[in-house]
């Protein structure tokens, strides 16, 4: 199966437990990888014959930015399922991260991998 892949998108969203994180969003760092076939437009080199990153991210991003998450955990759970919303997306991975969220670490955060 083929990969497409979004590396280091950044969000600005409200996620975390505590309350000084409830009050102003922070970074968040997400990383998807999509697995589909890209043989199609591999052939035809014509974008509808593939998986659009391009929407993928502008949805992604605007969920992360307005979903206001207790946990990476769960804002995880969410990407995943909007991205196999996509017919030709078969399985998953997602990676959340938020930048300083701990001391000394340059980040903190969950990956996962969902599939149909």
């Amino acid at each position: 199966m083929d990969k497409i892949i979004l590396k280091d998108l950044s969000a600005r969203g409200i996620i975390g437990v505590h309350s000084d994180e409830r009050e102003q969003p922070q970074e968040i760092v997400i990383n998807i990888i999509l697995f589909t076939s890209t043989a199609k437009a591999g052939q035809s080199d014509d974008i509808t014959d593939t998986v659009s990153y391009s929407t993928i991210a502008k949805k992604v991003q605007a969920l992360a930015e307005s979903s206001q998450r207790f946990t990476v955990e769960a804002l995880a759970e969410d990407i995943a399922g909007l991205c196999l919303e996509d017919p030709q997306v078969k399985k998953v991975q997602v990676r959340v991260e938020k930048p300083r969220a701990i001391r000394f670490a340059a980040s903190a955060g969950v990956e996962i991998e969902r599939a149909k």
